[in-house]
């Protein structure tokens, strides 16, 4: 019911799924303070279940009722899965006392995303930007940035969004400038082996800022090394396997762009460390693992909602 409002819909068929199915655990992929989570809180406990919601929230934010009750509800009878270290700090904050792990739920293959092979020399810097197409993401100070390095030096942008047009229209004079548009999911790995280093330059805006960074992953996975601003869980998420820049400071973006498209032993150098660090947190193997853990830690502590 009331599909397409995300905080209002809800499943009307779903306690006749879970009285068929009887889970002992019940895994709500939905933030707390939806409607949604709430009702199959409610049908989960009604059938037997150990509930888990998931959080990405990563601000203190409260919200009016009755998204507020729906939260207090959920909090109080479920156990928590977050994204993040910073999403746990805010649930905790919010009053959340249940059981909780910290495990992102956004992994990667590791042999889909992965390097071609010893990397090799080729012409030119190629700069890239996966992503949507908005102005919380500084892809206007990634373009700024990017004017300003002189050399053989090309930007790859690929996604789409409100600041499409704006964008093909400033880029249309500029050979060395393409915006791709939507790439499909498969042509993802392609994109990032094309590239000597991927740029997520998020600025954030007033309620919102970057709650993981899909993109920085990838690329990592792909041996690419990743430069990302200091916005939200961006610089939680490469750690020291990556170049962290100021949000909105183009000038100290430009200075780390032309370091990195000078210094190709440090390149190979965060190309390997992101493919660690990801093969070590990132892969659908181990968030699985972790996820499965927290079930089974659920399951043999009695005293857990």
């Amino acid at each position: 019911y009331l599909n397409g409002r995300f905080h209002l819909r809800w499943w009307p068929g779903l306690a006749e799924v879970v009285r068929g199915f009887a889970p002992d655990v019940l895994h709500i992929e939905e933030e707390p303070y939806n409607l949604a989570a709430a009702h199959a809180c409610r049908v989960g406990h009604s059938g037997g279940a150990r509930v888990v919601f998931f959080a990405w929230q990563n601000l203190k934010r409260l919200y009016p009722p009755p998204f507020r009750w729906f939260e207090r509800y959920v909090f109080n009878r479920s156990a928590g899965i977050a994204g993040t270290a910073r999403a746990a700090d805010v649930l905790e904050c919010k009053g959340f006392r249940g059981s909780m792990a910290v495990i992102p739920q956004f992994g990667v293959d590791e042999d889909l995303f992965s390097p071609v092979g010893p990397s090799t020399h080729r012409n030119g810097f190629t700069i890239g930007y996966a992503g949507r197409l908005v102005a919380e993401k500084g892809l206007e100070v990634l373009v700024d940035a990017v004017e300003t390095l002189d050399g053989d030096t090309a930007l790859q942008i690929a996604g789409s969004g409100p600041l499409e047009s704006a964008l093909r229209h400033r880029l249309v004079d500029k050979s060395q400038m393409r915006l791709l548009g939507s790439l499909p999911s498969a042509h993802m790995p392609g994109f990032y082996r094309g590239l000597d280093v991927l740029v997520l330059p998020t600025l954030g805006r007033r309620g919102w800022t970057e709650q993981f960074g899909r993109a920085a992953i990838e690329a990592m996975a792909c041996g690419v090394p990743v430069i990302v601003s200091d916005a939200g869980e961006l610089p939680s998420v490469v750690g020291e396997a990556g170049c962290i820049v100021p949000a909105g400071d183009g000038s100290a973006l430009a200075s780390e762009l032309r370091a990195l498209r000078r210094d190709r032993e440090r390149r190979e150098h965060l190309a390997q460390a992101g493919r660690t660090r990801v093969l070590a947190l990132y892969t659908h193997h181990r968030i699985a693992n972790a996820t499965a853990q927290f079930y089974r830690q659920l399951l043999a502590n009695s005293d857990v909602l």
